[in-house]
């Protein structure tokens, strides 16, 4: 584990899914602690239900977010811009060409894409949802530590 930065952007494709979901669940585990944003490529309009759904299991709340781009962030300034597809990170990587930011490269399934029963495209969500958990604690260490 690397020391916890002070301000983190997670990015997608649409703001819809993956990338809110990453900040819903940051904030949930740390608080406040850590500035942390999400935007997309090309932000849909409205936040998939699945996510707030999914979301919402776990404690979190996303009834704020409205998706929206790298151009609409209110601050541009991040240690760390954690991309969760392949899109996105192609565009972090020119917004962080000659500043002091990491950019970092998550692959993450799309739930989006999931069929079946409502109930099997929940799974898929919350599936997305344990990977992205386990990989943020695995990243940022015990949240119990913060500022230690």
């Amino acid at each position: 584990m690397k020391e916890r930065p002070s301000a983190v952007l997670f990015a997608c494709n649409l703001n819809s899914v993956r990338s809110p979901l990453a900040e819903a669940l940051m904030k949930l585990t740390y608080g406040y602690d850590i500035y942390v944003d999400s935007c997309g490529v090309e932000p849909k309009p409205d936040l998939d239900p699945f996510v707030v759904e999914v979301i919402e299991e776990v404690g979190g709340d996303l009834s704020h977010h409205r998706p929206k781009s790298f151009d609409q962030l209110n601050d541009g300034s991040f240690d760390v811009i954690i991309t969760l597809t392949p899109e996105a990170h192609h565009h972090a990587m020119d917004r962080a060409h000659g500043k002091a930011v990491e950019v970092v490269y998550w692959p993450m399934p799309d739930p989006t894409v999931a069929t079946g029963s409502r109930e099997q495209i929940l799974e898929a969500y919350r599936q997305t949802r344990d990977h992205l958990l386990r990989l943020i604690k695995q990243r940022f260490g015990d949240p119990l530590s913060l500022g230690g």
